[in-house]
């Protein structure tokens, strides 16, 4: 019986799909094309075989000849069967997409052809493109833009333009959406362009999508809010290009400021006796809070325009030698000319009308809520019957609470401490929380009750001693990491009776220390060696500088990935190992990223970031990068026979395991 068919020859040529046959010792050509393939592709057999060159390459698209070049090359180099897929263009100039199934197989005389068979997917191609650009039917706003520095937009949708509020083009008037067109940034708030140029660096750079919130600039001045993501693809010409899917969370953000602004001027209300709001964008003043015998009363939570506000509510009722002060520091805030001095937010001194008619001393301050939204909080200067020195101590802690809650973001919060050291917490924004060592869903239940001192700080990367000291001392810095600004910070605390001689509960405040991060970053040696000393207690030096860890979890995770002799350690491991008694949960990984991050960070602020690679979430030390006792002790060689005496990371219990295997190789 014959185990071939009679017609093999028509059925390749005829009714197996663009059926054709390598030759794939070099030089890589065509021996053989099927009738299907020249008629897919509108050419003549002549027109593909040739010995000496690949002629089916020019029919391969531009942007695909690489692909497709990479194609042949891993068939070659492992000699197994791969798909691929890419475009050909035809000879008529049209373009078709296909999937090339490729056989390789060896002949007796050592020569490697390849058998390929293709699958026309260019209808699939072109639903999924449709699919792509349902842009009009789809609550989403979609762009196109280029990956120039200055990218420019060449495809917008509907949805996007409504989002943002263009406007109908009329005859002699300015076209804001073809200016918009010429540069993406227009749109983009200027505080946020420098984090959405780096974004877009990282985008095309990484080759990965990145998801998030951003603010957008509205054609008619105002803010949009949005969820979304960009990404790097290739358009029809080859060319790179970005592209963005942005879902409108305005209202939502909008409630979450609101609820956050509750909270606040809560913990505010504890310190001011007047809170006022005034909204730039909308050019209103609203009084938010007042004492109940208050004139302002009568016009809480009622809108007005702002010229109209400040002449009624007041300045008319600031003392007359004070009266031009006051209006120039509210038409320089509201010119935005307004600065504080040190870091610290624009604050006033006049004498206005009090409830019973008197005139009283009044400090007044300005805390910005967001780019529009800022609060003007004023309290009357009581004077106390206490000595001069004490009367001075009150005065400066009066002082440092009013200036601590002047920054109503970038990790301010507020405490209550009760006699017995409970703590409730009263307001905190994201960095606060995490510098805690809780996640925002974590810290609102806290927010109701009093919790022991000790265990409100188990979380924290701060020795609890050193919020003990706190307490009894009155004042203390602490140092944390900023995860937006990616960078380490300090944050001030300040604890104080609400009043002086009061018998009821302290408030403790923490306000960032403007600055304190820029500073002081560390001289970078010329030196840049990075040698480790694991035998003993574990340390990292640049040359003849040690590494000043500022966190001890990053440094130990650094430790970890030294002990792992360059192999990948994974997110779970490492929790294993650096909170042995916790599982792997949102919480520890929340934490073990924030770890992460701040090892990260000290690398890159002594300039040796690449000594640690990370590779989807999993981390290693790169071995030829760094020159470690422990390598040197186990590669064998005579000149390091002695370096170690017994003893090896002594910070850390789990350096135990690899602890023994040195001791039990010493004894063999």
């Amino acid at each position: 019986m014959k185990n071939t068919l009679p017609n093999m020859e028509e059925i390749l040529s005829h009714e197996i799909c663009g059926f054709h046959q390598y030759v794939l010792t070099p030089p890589v050509h065509l021996n053989y094309v099927s009738c299907n393939l020249c008629e897919l592709l509108g050419v003549n057999e002549s027109e593909l075989l040739n010995d000496s060159t690949d002629l089916y390459l020019k029919l391969v698209h531009p942007a695909d000849r690489e692909k497709y070049s990479d194609f042949l090359q891993q068939i070659i180099k492992k000699e197994q069967a791969l798909i691929g897929e890419y475009r050909l263009v035809r000879k008529d100039g049209s373009m078709i997409h296909v999937r090339d199934t490729l056989t390789p197989k060896r002949l007796e005389d050592g020569t490697l052809v390849g058998h390929s068979v293709l699958t026309d997917i260019t209808d699939l191609k072109s639903e999924n493109e449709d699919l792509h650009f349902l842009n009009d039917t789809v609550p989403c706003g979609f762009l196109r833009y280029t990956c120039e520095k200055q990218p420019k937009i060449t495809y917008i949708n509907p949805k996007m333009i409504e989002l943002l509020r263009f406007p109908e083009v009329k005859e002699g008037e300015l076209d804001y959406l073809e200016m918009y067109r010429s540069n993406i940034f227009l749109m983009i708030p200027m505080e946020e362009r420098r984090r959405f140029a780096k974004y877009l660096n990282r985008v095309f750079s990484a080759d990965a999508p990145i998801a998030g919130d951003m603010t957008l600039l509205r054609c008619d001045g105002t803010r949009a809010h949005v969820f979304g993501w960009v990404t790097k693809s290739v358009n029809e010409q080859g060319e790179a290009e970005f592209q963005s899917v942005c879902m409108d969370v305005t209202e939502r953000y909008q409630a979450r400021k609101s609820s956050e602004s509750k909270r606040y001027l809560k913990a505010l209300s504890d310190v001011y006796d007047k809170i006022f709001e005034f909204n730039l964008d909308a050019n209103t003043i609203k009084c938010l809070r007042c004492e109940e015998t208050s004139y302002f009363k009568r016009f809480e939570n009622i809108a007005m325009r702002i010229e109209d506000a400040l002449t009624r509510w007041l300045i008319n009722s600031v003392s007359s030698e004070d009266q031009d002060a006051v209006r120039r520091f509210f038409a320089d805030f509201c010119q935005k000319r307004l600065s504080g001095t040190d870091g610290r937010p624009p604050q006033i001194t006049y004498k206005a009308r009090s409830t019973d008619r008197s005139f009283k001393q009044y400090t007044g301050v300005f805390i910005k809520a967001d780019e529009s939204v800022s609060f003007y909080c004023c309290r009357e200067v009581k004077e106390t019957a206490k000595s001069e020195a004490l009367k001075e101590e009150n005065d400066q802690l009066k002082e440092g609470m009013r200036n601590i809650v002047t920054h109503f973001s970038d990790g301010i919060a507020a405490f209550e401490v009760s006699p017995e050291g409970m703590v409730k917490p009263l307001y905190a924004t994201e960095n606060a929380c995490e510098f805690f060592g809780y996640t925002e869903e974590e810290w609102l239940p806290l927010t109701e009750r009093f919790t022991p001192l000790e265990d409100f700080v188990a979380y924290s990367e701060e020795a609890y001693e050193n919020f003990a000291k706190l307490l009894k001392t009155g004042e203390a810095e602490f140092t944390y990491f900023d995860y937006q600004s990616e960078s380490e910070r300090k944050i001030k605390a300040i604890c104080s009776e609400k009043e002086p001689n009061a018998r009821f509960s302290r408030y403790v405040m923490l306000y960032p220390v403007e600055g304190s991060s820029e500073n002081d970053s560390p001289a970078l040696p010329e030196n840049r060696t990075v040698s480790i000393r694991t035998f003993g207690y574990f340390d990292v030096f640049v040359g003849d500088t040690p590494i000043a860890f500022r966190n001890k979890k990053s440094k130990e995770l650094f430790a970890l990935l030294v002990d792992r002799k360059g192999g990948y350690v994974t997110s779970e491991e490492a929790i294993g190992f650096l909170w042995e008694d916790e599982p792997a949960n949102t919480l520890t990984l929340s934490r073990y990223r924030k770890v992460a991050l701040r090892l990260k960070s000290t690398l890159e602020e002594y300039g040796i970031s690449d000594v640690v690679e990370t590779v989807d979430g999993k981390r290693r030390i790169v071995l030829e990068k760094v020159d470690c006792d422990l390598y040197n002790y186990l590669s064998g060689r005579e000149e390091y026979s002695q370096l170690f005496k017994g003893s090896y990371l002594t910070n850390y219990s789990w350096g135990e395991n690899t602890l023994g295997e040195l001791i039990g190789s010493q004894e063999l």
